[in-house]
């Protein structure tokens, strides 16, 4: 585009040139009055010429009142013997003043110039322009294995990025500090033999904030920041990736000390030798050349590399050996504390009305990553723009959290009487059963609007975060998922497509317990089943079983004893809180969304204690 627009630029320059020499030529300044020979030969007789001037053909006749006006004469024909043919009288003619002048006026040269000098200069034009077009394929060509790694300055102040601007992670922080201390006086560490890590891997889910930490060191050591994703080194050409990275670190040598950042490292550090169809050459250089110049560095190369990663596991061993990256710095969800935080960063520039209570959001917002919580709150700009307000109210950022998980709302849906019945009496059974059971959460919202591609939902939410869960706490879950199922059993004798995607979640739990955490009392503490993955195509596409045919039985029957347990819990608690129940529905029927206080006043038992972590159930 650069290249185009600079183009079109001299274009137009040749156009408005030759448009000027032109316009010269066609449109004289000002023309003078042209009279005949009859005319100049009756001023000369009356004594009214002063003087005549011969340019070539033209005559330029000097009148003595000070005008001039114009004649022409036959060409190679002299004044003298045209005058004298005219009869001129001898006396008046000496009174004239008559010379002779060369033309040299832009339209003589113009005349004898530009029939020769107009096809030159367009035939120059044409070969000029057809060699920088050889000459640009030829320097694309030569640009091909060059870096396309994007700079920022420590200059630049608008863009720069500072540890005010990352919320939370305090621990990555402090691990990053000493980077920072680095880069700014690499002295203090080298006079005592110290070799500070040549290689920072940021590992983390997507989300919580790895590039934005690494943008955030440059910014507090004030040096120049290379970043580039691991992707845009591999090209279809063999080699481009290799020369890519040594132009790479050729420019941060040059610009020592700095920082080179390669996000997604994973698409070029995957485990060489790995995958269907044997290698891929290209990346397999590309990593080789990666090795080669992260080991290559000197003592005094003051060049720290950072990457970030979800997939660590499937990197090449020889990437995370020491001297390479050698530092492993983790980035996990933010917990309630780091939430909160995150939130006023991304509220600065967002006028908050003042029940805005950002601490009630964080509570709110269970394992939302800080690109979640950023996103949450545009959603509530836009919402509240839409309602033309001039200010981000509470209830904007609460719609947007339910708009974020589940989708918009579609109220616009038309829902027969009947299925809005089996609904709220699906939705209910769940939010009775996470009232009832002490190991679930706290019931925050229970709805019948359709938001997505769910009928219905109930919002539960821990009341703190937690890292740890027990197995009473997942059969209460168990539970708490097949109650919108046993529900609509119990109370219309049949079952619907409804509780499909609560089956399906039920059931993946249900066999996580038994497989995963050792939970099952007939099978015993161990695990079940080695999931193995395809590195090439970077997904998990098989699981190895490590177990019989029999034990495989006696998973299905542990499943299903879970299941049926599960749904036995269920329907006692149903049975027993039947009224309570049809409250519900009546007050989902009318209004079609319950909110925590309401749902709580219903119950005259207190709240529970140790919840487990956040969920969302919704009926399909």
């Amino acid at each position: 585009m650069k290249n185009f627009a600079k183009n079109f630029l001299i274009i137009f320059l040749i156009f408005v040139f030759i448009s000027s020499l032109f316009s010269f030529y066609i449109a004289p300044e000002k023309e003078k009055e042209q009279i005949g020979i009859l005319a100049v030969v009756e001023k000369i007789n009356l004594g009214q010429v002063d003087s005549i001037k011969i340019i070539d053909n033209q005559l330029i006749i000097g009148l003595k009142d000070g005008t001039e006006v114009e004649a022409a004469k036959e060409v190679n024909e002299p004044l003298s013997t045209l005058l004298k043919n005219f009869n001129v009288d001898p006396e008046k003619l000496k009174e004239v003043k008559i010379s002779v002048e060369e033309d040299r006026s832009l339209n003589f040269w113009l005349a004898a110039l530009l029939p020769f000098l107009l096809p030159f200069l367009i035939i120059a034009a044409f070969i000029y322009f057809m060699m920088r077009q050889v000459q640009g394929a030829n320097s694309k060509a030569l640009m091909f294995g060059q870096s396309r790694a994007r700079e920022s300055s420590p200059q630049d102040r608008r863009n720069r990025v500072t540890f005010k601007d990352v919320a939370g992670v305090r621990e990555a922080k402090e691990e990053l500090k000493e980077i920072i201390d680095f880069l700014k006086n690499s002295r203090k560490f080298t006079n005592l033999g110290a070799r500070i890590p040549r290689g920072v891997l940021l590992v983390g889910p997507p989300g919580t904030g790895k590039t934005l930490l690494a943008r955030a060191v440059a910014g507090e050591a004030n040096v120049p920041f290379f970043s580039i994703s691991g992707s845009e080194f591999v090209e279809m050409f063999v080699g481009v990736g290799a020369s890519r990275v040594r132009d790479l670190f050729k420019k941060a040598k040059k610009n020592s000390p700095c920082i080179v950042f390669v996000d997604e490292l994973d698409a070029v550090g995957r485990q060489r030798g790995a995958g269907l169809g044997g290698s891929n050459d290209e990346r397999e250089q590309t990593l080789n050349q990666i090795l080669v110049e992260m080991d290559g560095f000197d003592v005094e190369t003051n060049i720290i590399v950072m990457a970030a990663t979800n997939r660590p596991d499937i990197l090449d061993p020889a990437l995370l050996r020491p001297g390479r990256f050698d530092r492993r710095v983790i980035l996990d969800f933010p917990d309630i504390n780091d939430r909160e935080e995150i939130l006023q960063v991304h509220a600065r520039k967002k006028p908050l009305a003042k029940d805005v209570n950002l601490r009630r959001v964080a509570e709110r917002t269970p394992g939302f990553t800080g690109a979640d919580l950023n996103n949450l709150l545009n959603e509530a700009a836009l919402l509240a723009a839409r309602r033309d307000k001039t200010k981000i109210e509470l209830i904007d950022i609460l719609e947007s959290i339910e708009k974020v998980m589940l989708g918009p709302e579609r109220k616009g849906r038309v829902v027969q009487d009947k299925e809005k019945k089996i609904t709220a009496y699906h939705e209910a059974g769940h939010a009775l059963l996470a009232h009832e059971l002490a190991g679930a959460d706290p019931v925050q919202k229970v709805s019948i609007i359709s938001r997505g591609r769910a009928a219905g939902y109930t919002l539960k939410m821990p009341e703190h975060d937690k890292n740890f869960h027990s197995r009473s706490e997942f059969i209460d879950e168990l539970a708490v998922l097949l109650a919108g199922y046993t529900a609509e059993k119990e109370i219309f004798g049949d079952i619907t497509t409804g509780a499909s995607n609560d089956l399906k979640v039920a059931t993946k739990l249900a066999k996580r317990l038994i497989t995963e955490y050792g939970m099952s009392e007939a099978l015993g503490a161990r695990t079940f089943g080695d999931r193995e993955e395809l590195i090439f195509l970077g997904r998990e596409i098989t699981e190895q079983r490590d177990y019989s045919e029999k034990v495989a039985e006696a998973i299905d029957k542990e499943i299903s004893l879970l299941i049926g347990d599960a749904v036995k819990t269920a329907r006692e608690v149903i049975k027993k809180m039947r009224p309570k129940m049809e409250e519900i529905v009546r007050i989902l029927l009318e209004k079609e969304t319950i909110e925590r206080d309401e749902f709580e006043a219903i119950f005259t038992s207190g709240p529970k204690v140790n919840p487990k972590p956040a969920a969302v159930i919704a009926s399909r």
